[in-house]
């Protein structure tokens, strides 16, 4: 049994009302199996239960609601199961959306941020460096971790909302900084300077670098390119896929890794165990990534994580002045704050003309959106090509965003393999 404090009691005891009583009693009871010494205070929370999976998840939401589940934190919501205003523009079953959309009511009225983004650190609610979390859904708490140097445990699907309702959550793991420290080294050798600075590379270096770890925290030595952040966020979402990856350090990058010497915390990383990834290790994981070795592609998909401004700044000049294939669909998935900019200055304007479809609020890996002749997708996201053909049942190609324009245009697989060489 954990240590309690006079809050903590208090909650258990029902004075701060039947929610706050109930998610009280999962904390401490998880505290206790996980051997937690006590609890702690966070000052924010994402909720990744906010995705439909079935009728029990809905049902637990409105449990929450009908014992008056009102947020202590600062809480921002993860994609749901449903594009709130454009589900009908897709194959979606009605009873899905009502239980989906049921599911998204009951979180909205616990006091929560409605971002409804899986990349909640592309906001405005982005948390601080040594600020304590509980965030919910994987490629958030990665990067929250590792590039921001937030912290955060993994926290599953319906104890994140036990967490915000609360404020409190176990001490234990990634909380405590002695639990932080690299586990071994990813050394990089020979990795050209320009394939660094691709956009295709990092999805391939997260994929590899999470078979390589499971839950281990890595360390990575000799990336000679600044990643920017969105190139953080498909390195750490691959990462989170292939693996369970929750921190990493990139050393001389990453807040937590100035030196070798901290990012292990200790000056004894000379004798923990090194990987060394040259060409040949990269292009057969960048291989892997990939299913199906035929031309035709019924549909490009972009934005797993959750496509960023910046991300569309990028892929304008890509589509721009050209036409795309009748027989290739182009979908990008996003945050509906992000596509209400778009709208706002024109840019979405631009998309439509290429024929891109936007889908804000979910992603195909969260509802049954995708038309049965959608067979063959190709993507520049590592998530979406390690979770696609297992739960979307398609075979998928991976290539850099300039390859999947020009395969929309041609409406057939294109990909430049010149820096993969």
């Amino acid at each position: 049994m954990p240590a309690l404090s006079d809050y903590d009691r208090a909650a258990l005891a029902g004075e701060h009302g039947p929610a706050a009583q109930m998610s009280m009693r999962i904390i401490v009871r998880m505290a206790d199996v996980t051997g937690a010494p006590e609890l702690m205070d966070i000052v924010a929370a994402h909720i990744d239960s906010t995705i439909y999976i079935g009728e029990s998840c809905m049902e637990y939401a409105e449990k929450l609601v009908s014992l008056g589940a009102k947020v202590r934190v600062p809480t921002t919501l993860n994609v749901s199961g449903l594009d709130e205003e454009h589900w009908m523009d897709w194959p979606v079953p009605m009873d899905w959306a009502e239980k989906a959309h049921r599911q998204m009511v009951a979180y909205k009225s616990m006091g929560t941020v409605q971002t409804w983004t899986c990349a909640p650190y592309q906001t405005r609610h982005r948390p601080k460096f040594g600020q304590q979390i509980a965030w919910g859904e994987s490629n958030a708490i990665v990067f929250a971790n590792s590039v921001i140097g937030a912290r955060t445990e993994r926290y599953p699907d319906l104890l994140d909302i036990c967490c915000a309702i609360t404020g409190r959550v176990p001490k234990r793991g990634l909380h405590l900084t002695e639990n932080r420290a690299g586990d071994f080294l990813i050394r990089l050798v020979g990795v050209p300077l320009a394939l660094q600075s691709s956009d295709d590379f990092y999805p391939v270096l997260g994929h590899l670098i999470g078979q390589l770890s499971g839950e281990r925290v890595p360390v990575i030595e000799g990336l000679e390119h600044r990643p920017t952040d969105d190139q953080y966020k498909a390195l750490g979402a691959a990462a989170a896929s292939s693996g369970t990856v929750a921190l990493f350090h990139v050393v001389g990058h990453t807040p937590e890794a100035p030196t070798l010497d901290e990012a292990f915390q200790d000056k004894s990383y000379k004798s923990y165990k090194t990987y060394e990834i040259a060409m040949s290790e990269l292009c057969a994981a960048r291989d892997e990534l990939s299913s199906f070795e035929g031309e035709r592609i019924d549909m490009v998909v972009l934005g797993s994580p959750h496509y960023s401004l910046d991300e569309f700044r990028a892929l304008l000049p890509l589509i721009s002045g050209r036409e795309r294939s009748s027989s290739t669909r182009f979908l990008v998935t996003t945050g509906r704050l992000v596509r209400q900019v778009l709208a706002g200055n024109g840019m979405l304007t631009e998309l439509e003309w290429f024929g891109v479809q936007l889908t804000v609020d979910t992603c195909p890996l969260a509802t049954p959106m995708l038309p049965p002749d959608v067979k063959v997708l190709m993507t520049n996201s590592g998530k979406y090509a390690y979770y696609s053909p297992s739960l979307l049942g398609v075979e998928v190609v991976y290539g850099s965003t300039a390859d999947c324009v020009e395969s929309a245009v041609r409406g057939k697989v294109v990909r430049d393999d010149s820096l993969w060489v």
